[in-house]
């Protein structure tokens, strides 16, 4: 179980999905199953066993001038509720609260230094 705080995954925004899935099964051994996500496929990658992270197609217009980047996700106990301290100490709403059935509920924002960070609800600690 996941654990309010902690790291919790890592997600590579791409636009050339294939070519980072040939990048890191060949460099890291990692293999990949999809899930579908609306009208885009969602790809996790694992190092055996192991869900190790997701790897993510950048389109559409949003996404116009941003680098490929690794994303990082913190755990949190109450994502709406902890977005309202990050506001009140500094932090920025980059994309507000969102649900990803069977995953949690998922913010984005930047922290007062402009660092981009991911911060989830998973859907077992919602329970």
């Amino acid at each position: 179980m996941a654990e309010h705080g902690i790291f919790i995954w890592n997600e590579l925004m791409t636009r050339n999905v294939a070519k980072a899935r040939d990048f890191y099964g060949k460099s890291l051994g990692w293999t990949f199953s999809e899930m579908p996500m609306g009208d885009e496929v969602y790809v996790i990658a694992s190092a055996g066993d192991t869900q190790a992270a997701g790897i993510f197609a950048m389109t559409g217009p949003e996404f116009e001038g941003v680098p490929e980047h690794w994303m990082s996700y913190i755990a949190v106990d109450n994502v709406d509720e902890r977005l309202e301290l990050a506001k009140a100490h500094g932090g920025d709403v980059v994309r507000p609260p969102f649900d990803v059935p069977g995953v949690g509920r998922i913010a984005l924002l930047k922290d007062p230094g402009g660092a981009v960070i991911g911060w989830m609800t998973p859907s077992e600690m919602a329970g």
